[in-house]
């Protein structure tokens, strides 16, 4: 059983997307050997040499040569660094999450919205009713090429590889919040109870027809009483008019 490899501090702390310069020390069919000041060299696949397809090694890097390179992959119990020459993505699919808040440069403009460039493969794009809260007619009232934004994440389509942002989720809707301060306006002045309003009622009431039983009373107690004065006062002039 061959010894186990001792792995340098320095390479357990590595992690994915680690930015190096180095020197490849040697070239084979499969790839290129890169010094990047490690225990060990790095390993750069020849899929991993550039973006366009690669025939020979040769035709992208001899030996000698400085050249960029970014961790994709590192095997701890082995030491094996795997390199690529090709610049990763800030965004990967797998970090791309629904909700999730993001920071991009607005990088294109069309009529049914704006495009904005995330680290991803593919810049997301924000329609035109995500923009702002209020109503414009074009996008570039809203925004323009080179604007730094903010956006959430409303969707994500992995296999068409579309990102769906929107502005405004991050914003307070001024409608919203208008509708808030007249209801908290409102709710300053109590609600009266059933009780109250039945109390109310009452002496509305009471009010319209002349005040409370004890006042009516009294009020029909002196009508009668006039009345009958006025009864007797004509009897008495009856009958001096007969005498």
């Amino acid at each position: 059983m061959e010894n186990a490899v001792e792995i340098p501090a320095e390479i357990k702390e590595i992690e994915r997307k680690t930015h190096f310069t180095g020197k490849v020390i040697k070239t084979t069919l499969a790839g290129a050997i890169v010094d990047v000041g490690l225990a060990m060299p790095g390993v750069v696949h020849i899929s991993r040499l550039q973006k366009e397809p690669v025939k020979q090694v040769g035709d992208v890097v001899q030996v000698g040569d400085q050249v960029d390179v970014w961790v994709r992959q590192v095997n701890k119990k082995t030491g094996r660094v795997d390199l690529t020459m090709i610049e990763p993505l800030a965004v990967e699919w797998s970090d791309i999450k629904k909700g999730s808040i993001i920071t991009g440069s607005v990088v294109r403009l069309e009529k049914f919205g704006a495009f904005v460039e995330i680290g991803a493969e593919r810049p997301g794009l924000v329609h035109i009713s995500e923009l702002t809260h209020d109503y414009i007619r074009e996008v570039s009232d809203a925004v323009k090429v080179g604007d730094e934004v903010k956006a959430m994440v409303l969707d994500i389509d992995r296999r068409k590889k579309q990102i769906k942002l929107s502005l405004k989720a991050l914003t307070e809707d001024p409608a919203k919040i208008s509708i808030e301060e007249d209801d908290e306006e409102d709710s300053s002045e109590p609600i009266p109870t059933a009780m109250e309003i039945a109390l109310r009622k009452a002496m509305d009431g009471s009010s319209s027809t002349g005040g409370t039983a004890k006042e009516q009373s009294k009020t029909k107690a002196a009508k009668s009483s006039k009345e009958m004065e006025d009864i007797l006062t004509r009897t008495l002039q009856h009958k001096v008019r007969t005498e």
